[in-house]
């Protein structure tokens, strides 16, 4: 999402008449676009600030403004920050980039430009992003934003606003184009992407997820469509219908679980039990067969028990995800658990756990990719391996990223790979 938001940041720039640069040394205007999920992401920007501000040195006029989450969360206390040896210009909320050119005014005439005012409407639905994705291959679209679900441990309803979706006829006007630009991927991304509803559409009938998801598989059978990210509650059996028909719809689907224990998700305020959770995972198995499935898991949540954590453990297991994002139970200030639940788990617990989690994750995914040995894969190139230039690297439909020698393939290119061997993180074939 906060790569999304920076391409409409950079729309909204250039068509003020200012141009990208190639490095932070070559800029009159920088912006830190930011999250604040974690503190740990906090505290990285905080340290780019502070290298940043030797560049002042060189350019006394340079502007640094802090956008998205961490400003909205912070506010004004950032522009404070000077007492640490940091000058901040400019605090914008992510629903304010379209003022970014009369905050610039303000900036460059001395003043502090501050705009952190959420909005009911915002979209920015009209506005056509600078496409920054690598290659040309593949393209983010925002349909939603805002989140209403309230977890305890989560800052973005805070920082992010209330749900709103964007009109579905913008939403495929804008895929269509992208198509219509060389584009083979595109990801529908939104904070819980699949409760997208609009329900203003001609004739009364309203667009949910998976009839918009249907008009968009629909429109090229040379495209590939990925979302993100799922709340388990929204996950529908309509929707993974959906997928199951349309070949161009990516058999991969992100399902963020946090817990395993269902004491566990009930302090999370996340809405369902274990047993639910399962229930899903089940339908998808059923539906979608061979769809890969990763998930999101925190480790350390206020009042974990040892039995709760293997609980998390037992899960993990039991549903085999190909991939997971794991942290460690960081405290945000503002949310429902710094409010009322105790940050009880010690610190030195929290990451025994992570490491426990991130391990047995790594047996998962290396099992999921040796299945994979042997089968015939249509890999979407995506550029040259990291590691040599004579491999490129891509992926398959359910996410695995797949690395094989370079025969004049080029970004883009559709490829049916022979899956040879692996790592936990990474297939190897040849064409």
């Amino acid at each position: 999402m906060n790569f999304s938001d920076s391409e409409i940041v950079a729309s909204v720039m250039t068509e003020n008449n200012y141009e990208t640069a190639l490095s932070a040394q070559d800029s009159d205007v920088i912006f830190l676009n930011t999250c604040s999920i974690r503190d740990n992401a906090e505290q990285r920007v905080l340290n780019r600030l502070k290298q940043l501000q030797v560049l002042r040195k060189k350019n006394p006029a340079l502007i640094i403004g802090v956008l998205g989450c961490m400003a909205e969360r912070l506010k004004t206390s950032l522009l404070e920050e000077q007492r640490l040896g940091m000058r901040i210009d400019m605090v914008v909320g992510p629903d304010a980039y379209r003022d970014l050119p009369q905050l610039m005014v303000d900036a460059e005439s001395g003043q502090k430009a501050v705009n952190i005012i959420l909005s009911s409407e915002e979209t920015y639905a009209d506005i056509t992003p600078v496409r920054y994705a690598a290659g040309g291959v593949s393209a983010f679209i925002s349909i939603m934003r805002g989140c209403e679900n309230f977890c305890s441990y989560c800052v973005v309803p805070h920082t992010r606003g209330k749900e709103r979706s964007r009109n579905p006829d913008s939403i495929v006007n804008e895929a269509r184009q992208l198509i219509d630009d060389g584009y083979k991927e595109i990801t529908l991304l939104g904070q819980n992407v699949n409760s997208y509803a609009w329900k203003e559409a001609s004739g009364n009938i309203p667009v949910d997820f998976p009839s918009l998801m249907e008009n968009i598989a629909s429109l090229s059978s040379q495209l590939r469509i990925r979302f993100a990210t799922s709340h388990p509650k929204d996950m529908s059996d309509e929707l993974l219908y959906v997928i199951s028909r349309h070949p161009t719809i990516c058999k991969s689907i992100h399902l963020p679980v946090q817990s395993g224990s269902s004491s566990v998700l009930k302090r999370m305020n996340r809405k369902y039990t274990r047993e639910d959770y399962l229930q899903r995972i089940e339908a998808i198995r059923k539906i979608v067969p061979g769809c890969a499935i990763s998930t999101d898991i925190i480790t350390g949540f206020c009042g974990e028990t040892d039995q709760e954590f293997h609980e998390t453990l037992s899960l993990m297991e039991r549903v085999g995800y190909d991939f997971a994002y794991m942290f460690k139970y960081s405290e945000r200030p503002g949310t429902i658990a710094a409010k009322k639940l105790k940050d009880d788990v010690p610190e030195a617990v929290k990451t025994i756990r992570l490491e426990e989690v991130i391990n047995l994750q790594q047996q998962l995914s290396l099992r999921s990719n040796q299945a994979e040995v042997g089968s015939l894969q249509e890999v979407l190139v995506e550029g040259p391996s990291k590691r040599s230039s004579a491999y490129v690297s891509g992926r398959t439909s359910r996410n695995k990223v797949v690395v094989f020698p370079d025969n004049h393939y080029k970004a883009g290119d559709y490829v049916m790979v022979k899956i040879t061997g692996c790592t936990s993180a990474t297939l190897k074939g040849e064409s």
